[in-house]
């Protein structure tokens, strides 16, 4: 059985910047990251669409904790402690370029993730941390004040364990074991599936300013909206998946929505179009696309409305105006399914919030395990914010874990 002082279950973005810091901060300690496949750091790879979204330029604590339908509470102490800035300046200080996209997302310069593995897998080695590879976990326990760990490749002990394995049923299933209480995983940040005649044709089109509600809830929210092969994606719908996790997955993932294309009031809408039709009187309604809206998508929804391609603005009766208003403010639309983000995997669920002390991400049942990362009962809209839980959990661990 080989001994280390501090032992990482997970080898992904959370796993590596806790091993690295601590290495950092406490050269004297031996630290090794057990990683079950032949690969590390593979969520990282594909993340941002091969890019890496390292985090989100949003840097006040109390705005930041807003992007998280489960950790809002809890997430605030943290973010005072590390955050944002604090990202930033950790990649920089070790030769990472990033920028600022228009949308607050931020990269690194060369627009790799490879940047990104590259820079920790350069920072373990300078630190001397061991990343075993092909080392999956077949369980974990205290004996002693020591962690026993077995592996598929070996036989471990350490002072120390840091669960950072991410979404793994098997590792909750062993954490459970121990007595922990997990919150049943279900998939967060998902496309919706829909077939509709109205978008069938035109995939590809971004409505910029849209407001989506899932119909009979609570659940609402606003911003791009893409037209997919598949159906509907983009934040207006990523955000929706994301704070309609759990109440979408009870739902089978077939429920309605409903769209306002323009993020306008229907009574208000009724009286421009009637502006119109006075306006552009001689004009055809299909050829004067109107509200900012993309004119594959503006004819869609003139069609929907039952409105000919012959038809002038002057010859619309009261029918036609308020069909018109409706497909544009409150289209309905039957979700049938779902499909994941690219190829970006979150979930929400995970250890409960409840046994976590956050003041150094120690479990409350046992002194010397600590859980960081998505195996905690934590996750974001998209943009970055995900990967910033990670960093943060991870910090603060390591400044922590010798105290």
């Amino acid at each position: 059985m080989k001994h280390y002082d501090i032992l990482i279950i997970g080898g992904g973005a959370a796993g590596f910047f806790a091993a690295i810091n601590i290495a950092e901060l406490h050269p004297k300690l031996k630290v090794a990251i057990l990683e079950r496949g032949k690969e590390v750091l593979t969520k990282v790879k594909v993340s941002g669409g091969g890019r890496c979204n390292v985090t989100h330029a949003q840097f006040i604590p109390q705005e930041l904790v807003t992007y998280y339908p489960r950790g809002e509470k809890e997430l605030l102490g943290p973010f005072h402690t590390f955050m944002t800035g604090d990202t930033m300046q950790w990649f920089e200080s070790r030769g990472v370029e990033l920028k600022i996209e228009e949308d607050g997302r931020i990269f690194p310069v060369t627009n790799s993730s490879q940047t990104i593995i590259d820079c920790f897998l350069n920072e373990a080695k300078k630190y001397n941390v061991e990343v075993l590879t092909n080392h999956s976990v077949t369980s974990f326990k205290e004996v002693n004040e020591q962690w026993e760990i077995e592996t598929k490749n070996g036989q471990f002990s350490s002072k120390k364990l840091i669960v950072a394995s991410g979404s793994n049923p098997k590792i909750w299933s062993y954490l459970e074991d121990l007595g922990h209480a997990i919150s049943k995983p279900v998939p967060s940040l998902f496309t919706f599936n829909i077939k509709d005649e109205r978008i069938k044709e035109i995939p590809g089109v971004v409505a910029q300013n849209v407001t989506v509600k899932v119909v009979n809830s609570n659940l609402e929210s606003s911003g791009p909206l893409l037209i997919t092969h598949w159906g509907m994606s983009a934040p207006s719908i990523l955000k929706l998946s994301a704070y309609g996790a759990l109440e979408l997955a009870n739902q089978d993932y077939k429920f309605k929505i409903e769209v306002n294309f323009i993020n306008q009031d229907f009574n208000n809408v009724i009286g421009q179009l009637k502006e119109y039709k006075q306006e552009l009187s001689k004009k055809t309604v299909i050829n004067y696309t109107q509200f900012d809206l993309p004119k594959r998508l503006w004819k869609t929804l003139v069609s929907a409305a039952s409105i000919t391609t012959e038809t002038r603005w002057a010859d619309l009766n009261k029918v036609q105006l308020e069909a018109l208003a409706n497909q544009l403010t409150k289209a309905i639309f039957n979700v049938n399914g779902k499909s994941t983000f690219k190829e970006e995997f979150v979930t929400a669920g995970g250890v409960d919030l409840k046994e976590i002390n956050f003041k150094n991400y120690q479990s409350k049942l046992y002194e010397n395990l600590y859980l960081v990362g998505e195996i905690i009962n934590i996750d974001a809209v998209t943009g970055g914010f995900n990967f910033q839980n990670a960093w943060t959990g991870a910090y603060i661990v390591a400044k922590n874990i010798m105290n």
